[in-house]
């Protein structure tokens, strides 16, 4: 048995809901959705010509002129969100003794698909002449976020990129939960980003029939649980949150939004993209979650459901909680990928900001769009359509990728 408590002290997010964690969360209680046309390339072409896309973006903000041309941009996301988090905690190299005290476990699905792109079209514009930027490789790999934080803030510890497609963050988050429990780490700063609005990615996510295809509705278009869903809204971004071990935190006088208590990992061991039918792996990632934390579906105030608006998964996602819930009535869900969109890698960090934001203020965030409920939603499962005032004590949050991956990780008020 392991008491290493572990708690959450800093917070950083950069979403199509706003460029800090206040304005996220303003937000997203105001039922705001993150959709509109896509500026970054011109999308007349594409059968999919919308997106939510991170808005009055300066990365001069948060980085120097160095960091800034090193990077792709799902890394400046990553160092602009970290680094909200990390002031947010005041958490430098003097708050351990050492600073390898300090980690960096950090998820990106994609990597760097601006950078990937760029060069490929520069080689192919110069009839295929090997001419490649120095930067080409640092700027594309995943496990550079993770790299850049800790060199951007000098921190030593365990450091490294988590990969699981869009369970990604979650994985993340649970990796720096264990490691501190293990006592490998005083803290570690954790999250994900991703900046996916490419023309290669929306083409090909478009391609696999994945994406809602609502051009002349960009901001109805990512409708969990309602009936006309009709795929995912791509979003883009990064959230970054601080765990630290409770007595280091208590000891150096640190906020304290929440505390991590459990989280589990499964394979569905199925299919390349598709979720299993009746949810198997995602009902046992939430029962290994709820056995760490030595809890049942019914202490569980709320679900922050994974349910990307897809017609297939979201029913997947509705089975393995069934599951759990039973006959009991009133289990409150809610799907703020209505709102972000899908930010893929960054999905599970930005919606565990949500979560413990709720947990600090007693409010459900809504699931926006769900006009008309689709009918295979059981009557004892209650979707939040509008922000809703709730005592919260503990709050779930799922999210699950391509390659069966399924993550669950649970956040308890901090007492």
């Amino acid at each position: 048995m392991n008491n290493t408590r572990v708690v959450i002290t800093g917070l950083g997010a950069l979403s199509p809901l706003g460029n800090n964690v206040p304005t996220n969360w303003a937000n997203a209680l105001k039922g705001k959705s993150g959709a509109s046309r896509i500026t970054r390339f011109d999308p007349s072409e594409f059968k999919v010509q919308f997106a939510c896309e991170v808005k009055d973006y300066n990365p001069a903000d948060k980085l120097d002129r160095k960091e800034i041309k090193k990077t792709d941009l799902f890394t400046q996301y990553a160092l602009y969100a970290s680094s909200e988090a990390i002031e947010d905690a005041g958490l430098d190299i003097n708050a351990c003794e050492t600073p390898y005290d300090i980690g960096v476990i950090w998820g990106s699905g994609q990597g760097g698909m601006d950078t990937f792109e760029e060069e490929v079209k520069y080689f192919s514009q110069n009839n295929g002449k090997p001419r490649f930027s120095p930067f080409f490789i640092p700027k594309l790999i995943t496990n550079m976020a993770s790299g850049m934080i800790s060199m951007k803030h000098g921190f030593m510890g365990i450091n490294y990129t988590a990969v699981s497609a869009c369970a990604t963050s979650n994985t993340a988050i649970m990796d720096a939960f264990n490691y501190i429990r293990m006592g490998k780490a005083k803290a570690i700063i954790t999250g994900g980003s991703e900046s996916p609005i490419t023309e290669a990615s929306i083409g090909g996510f478009s391609a696999m029939k994945a994406m809602s295809t609502r051009n002349d509705q960009p901001q109805a278009a990512s409708r969990p649980f309602d009936v006309d869903r009709d795929g995912f809204v791509m979003g883009e971004g990064a959230a970054a949150l601080v765990l630290e071990e409770y007595t280091h935190a208590k000891k150096r006088g640190a906020n304290i939004y929440a505390e991590v208590v459990g989280a589990g990992m499964t394979a569905d061991a199925y299919h390349l993209t598709a979720t299993h039918p009746e949810g198997e792996g995602a009902y046992h990632a939430m029962k290994f979650a709820m056995d760490e934390a030595k809890i049942n579906i019914q202490d569980i105030d709320y679900l922050n459901a994974h349910a990307t608006s897809t017609p297939v998964g979201d029913v997947s996602e509705l089975k393995a909680v069934l599951r759990h819930v039973k006959n009991n009535d009133g289990f409150y869900i809610t799907a703020t990928k209505s709102m972000t969109g899908h930010l893929l890698g960054g999905a599970g960090a930005i919606e565990a900001i949500l979560s413990i934001k709720s947990l600090n203020d007693g409010v459900i965030p809504p699931t926006i769009n769900l006009d008309n409920l689709d009918p295979k939603v059981p009557a004892n499962i209650r979707v939040v359509n509008k922000a809703l005032e709730k005592d919260i004590n503990l709050v779930m949050s799922n999210t699950f990728g391509f390659g069966g991956h399924n993550s669950t990780v649970i956040f308890k008020k901090f007492v």
